[in-house]
């Protein structure tokens, strides 16, 4: 479970009962993560330069990994919204925002379908986890600054790059004006974080059935999709007494790729094929529970210690 001082534990079989709009089983979000690595990564700098360069694979630079990258943005990012768009799913992108500046070609797709942006940091090979507390500051008002002057859109919540969040990072997203953080894959409901100042929740994203995770294992895609399909059957029977979140986790050079796009179009359209699903942005999500549930669920929590 997370630390004490992140979020406290509460089974889900006891919580105060909640329910999405319509009365809808599930909340489906799907985040395709839309990714901007450097070639060659340089001294921290100011743009981005507050983070800390740190390679993975080899010795910069990486280019089978940058290689790869570049075709889910190249291809494999507009195969893909011509699924999204045949299945009229409106998507949470996870977005590094370099995209940004660099493809304005993408920005426009992504504006013209009104996608909701989760920021994933500026670059996705620049780590918060060894950061100092002020420059991990300075990153959240860039990333806060950037969406919002290439989209017109204000920053509600993060997926941190490579999911690596420091001991400040829940603190400062609150700080920074976010309401949720999806680094924390342990609910399968948003749930109240225990910040200093302001409120912020989880928001589940799935690490678990995440493609890359698959792909990094070498399962194959149509597992994949069966695993998607199992998991939302549950999820579904579960959200008729208690409303859960679901959330389809992509990258474009994985489930973009040629030989996968139609697993991706398969578990798109049997999930939307029930009733009962609000298929919707993680921002919506979160703001619809905030706005209903967060008092009432803080509110039960400091009546009932499960830790005792």
């Amino acid at each position: 479970m997370l630390e004490p001082n992140l979020s406290a534990y509460a089974p889900i079989v006891d919580r105060p009962i909640i329910k999405w709009p319509n009365n809808a089983r599930v909340a489906l979000w799907v985040a395709p993560n839309v990714e901007y690595m450097d070639f060659i990564p340089g001294p921290n700098d100011g743009k981005g330069g507050f983070f800390r360069n740190v390679h993975s694979r080899t010795p910069s630079p990486d280019v089978a990994a940058f290689g790869l990258q570049d075709y889910g943005n190249r291809v494999c990012f507009w195969r893909m919204l011509e699924v999204f768009d045949q299945n009229k799913i409106r998507c949470t992108v996870s977005l590094n925002e370099a995209i940004l500046e660099h493809f304005p070609e993408t920005k426009e797709a992504m504006l013209k379908r009104d996608y909701d942006f989760m920021s994933h940091g500026i670059y996705n090979n620049r780590f918060l986890n060894l950061l100092s507390i002020d420059e991990e500051r300075a990153f959240f008002k860039d990333c806060v600054e950037t969406l919002k002057r290439h989209t017109g859109k204000q920053l509600k919540g993060m997926l941190t790059p490579a999911v690596s969040p420091s001991p400040n990072t829940h603190d400062l997203m609150a700080e920074a004006g976010l309401i949720y953080n999806a680094d924390w894959g342990h609910d399968d409901q948003p749930f109240p974080m225990k910040v200093k100042t302001g409120r912020l929740i989880t928001m589940p994203y799935n690490l678990d059935l995440n493609d890359g995770t698959f792909n990094r294992f070498g399962c194959s895609p149509e597992y994949w999709a069966q695993c998607i399909k199992d998991q939302f059957d549950v999820m579904y029977e579960e959200g008729a007494e208690n409303a859960r979140q679901v959330c389809v986790s992509l990258h474009p050079s994985i489930m973009g790729h040629p030989s996968r796009i139609k697993y991706l179009d398969e578990v798109l359209a049997y999930m939307m094929s029930h009733d009962g699903v609000w298929q919707t942005t993680a921002d919506d999500i979160a703001q619809y529970y905030m706005d209903n549930y967060y008092d009432m669920m803080v509110a039960h929590l400091e009546t009932h210690d499960y830790s005792a």
